[in-house]
């Protein structure tokens, strides 16, 4: 096989404002591709411990140099975003910029980079194909006849966008603003901060913690309409009381703080939540009306919400939905430089979700019987381990590689999520569990491949909750990972392989392994240090245990 020139994709925009926390832009990542394969790949708060981590340019040329990239020839494709489409490093060593242009391009545009002391082959390519492109190292090249649809917070010139491919070629179809009411209420609105209690500088997490209180609630048509006459009570920031008096004189709810366990607040949650998949929907049906396309690619921050994965799958508007691991603004530069390789006529190849290797070790690594047995007989004594093994996984979710395990009972779950983790109460913790057992405890016969990162919430059997009490959502349902086969994880398979033949356990808990306000672990430091501060008993470091 003839070798090409590699690519290197980088997101790395600097922020609008400098501030101790990511506003505009968040998650910078760096991805270097060659021949369709991913060799290296790096979300940049891994390394730093700052997460979310936007400075990349103050890091990117030490990265560089300590994996002796800097003589290394390569095509180079930044990811531009809403506030710009220039890089420069603090040190000068590498300044990029791109042509200004008002127009949503179908292709890359060429720019000018200066790259330690002589100019590069260089590319801008838009936020919102760079999404699209995220899917191509764990799909492979897209299939004829297919949707792609990237809806995110901001890109480049849109926060919702289209495209077909046929016959070899990328094809706009629409890119607005359209939907930007419905990623506010996630990022941007008074009063679901005011209800999850959340800070400017807490607008990432926001999402996700409204995802999981949004279980507690019921959707209510009373409520919709209440809350779009006033305009969802968006800029109540300093006027709380406002919210509260409406609330009294429309529904007689005696509110005096946006206190979580009160039903009302559950049920505007819940109905922002059924809104925002209903739309969802809605909008990607009616896109598909025009195009009629048997395959959807869905990409972009939005399409970690497991709620409208879910509907989207279950409306059979589609043969196949993909959706990457790293969905989020972390797949960045991967999608970067996976358009790269794609222009360069590379297939690209399938990649599993380990592929986060910056300084980390080889995915494969030796363990015995033994050690999956002593691992077994302490998960089943109730302890709680910590796993770092091999490559870590790309995107925001642990997929077993860098996760905490346990028993799925309901004591274990507060414990890992509320007293290691100090995460919130009503936050849910997801179930790993083998493809047979996902078929038991769901009924379902064909469980479908995105759950394999965490990316579906599936119904529980009411009768068989129980049995996994501890990963089950207030409104009965789970976001589980499938093992689908030994190859998906052979440590995770392995071990619930042993737990279900000796012991009956058919699932574990698995969260990400990471504490309050700090990235996924990375290294074998990271994992002993964050071990020790969460109280964690044991940690697995590629497949042997260390007691602490």
């Amino acid at each position: 096989m003839e070798i090409t020139k590699p690519t290197i994709g980088i997101y790395g925009i600097q922020d609008r404002i400098d501030t101790a926390y990511p506003q505009y832009v968040h998650d910078h990542n760096i991805a270097l591709m060659q021949n369709g394969r991913v060799k290296k790949y790096l979300q940049l708060e891994r390394i730093t411990r700052y997460k979310r981590d936007n400075k990349l340019y103050q890091h990117l040329p030490n990265i560089l140099r300590e994996a002796g990239m800097v003589e290394t020839d390569a095509d180079v494709v930044f990811t531009d975003n809403v506030v710009g489409r220039a890089f420069i490093c603090t040190d000068g060593n590498i300044r990029f910029e791109a042509p200004l242009n008002k127009r949503l391009t179908k292709t890359w545009e060429e720019g000018r980079l200066w790259w330690f002391n002589r100019e590069m082959n260089s590319y801008v390519l838009n936020h919102e194909l760079a999404h699209i492109f995220s899917c191509l190292p764990f799909y492979g090249n897209f299939k004829e006849n297919s949707l792609l649809v990237h809806f995110d917070g901001g890109a480049s010139l849109s926060n919702f966008s289209a495209w077909m491919y046929r016959m070899g070629k990328i094809i706009p179809v629409e890119h607005h603003w359209e939907l930007k009411h419905l990623t506010s209420l996630y990022n941007a609105n008074a009063l679901t901060f005011g209800i999850i209690g959340a800070r400017i500088q807490d607008q990432n997490s926001v999402p996700g913690k409204l995802m999981g209180y949004a279980a507690l609630g019921t959707y209510n048509e009373d409520i919709e309409f209440w809350l779009r006459q006033n305009k969802w009570f968006e800029n109540i920031w300093s006027k709380r009381a406002a919210f509260f008096e409406r609330a009294k004189a429309d529904f007689n709810i005696n509110l005096k703080s946006f206190d979580q366990h009160n039903t009302f607040l559950q049920d505007v949650v819940a109905t922002i939540q059924e809104v925002f998949m209903r739309e969802t929907l809605l909008k990607i049906d009616d896109v598909n009306a025009l195009s009629n396309c048997k395959n959807l690619y869905y990409t972009g921050g939005c399409a970690l919400n497991i709620y409208t994965n879910s509907a989207i799958i279950e409306s059979g508007l589609f043969e196949n939905i993909y959706i990457p691991p790293c969905t989020d603004d972390s797949g960045l530069a991967l999608g970067a430089a996976a358009y790269g390789e794609w222009m360069k006529g590379n297939d690209i190849k399938t990649h599993s979700p380990y592929i986060n290797n910056w300084n980390t070790e080889q995915n494969e690594f030796d363990y015995t019987a033994d050690d999956i047995q002593q691992a077994a007989e302490l998960l089943t004594a109730g302890k709680i381990l910590g796993i770092c093994n091999g490559i870590a996984e790309a995107g925001p979710r642990a997929l077993g590689n860098r996760s905490i395990l346990a028993l799925p009972t309901k004591a274990l779950a507060r414990k890992v999520s509320v007293d290691c983790k100090k995460r919130e109460w009503y936050r849910p913790v997801a179930p790993v569990m083998l493809e047979k057992n996902t078929r038991y405890f769901t009924g379902k016969q064909c469980i479908n491949h995105l759950s394999k990162f965490m990316l579906l919430d599936i119904p529980v059997i009411p009768e068989k909750q129980n049995e996994i009490s501890g990963v089950i959502h207030a409104n009965g349902t789970a976001r589980i990972q499938t093992i689908f086969e030994r190859s998906d994880n052979p440590y995770l398979f392995d071990l619930l392989t042993v737990l279900e033949q000796n012991y009956g356990v058919k699932a574990l808990i698995n969260t990400s392994f990471n504490a309050k306000g700090e990235p996924i672990v990375h290294s074998a430091d990271d994992a002993k240090h964050s071990a020790t501060q969460m109280g964690i008993d044991a940690l697995v470091v590629n497949g042997k245990i260390l007691l602490l």
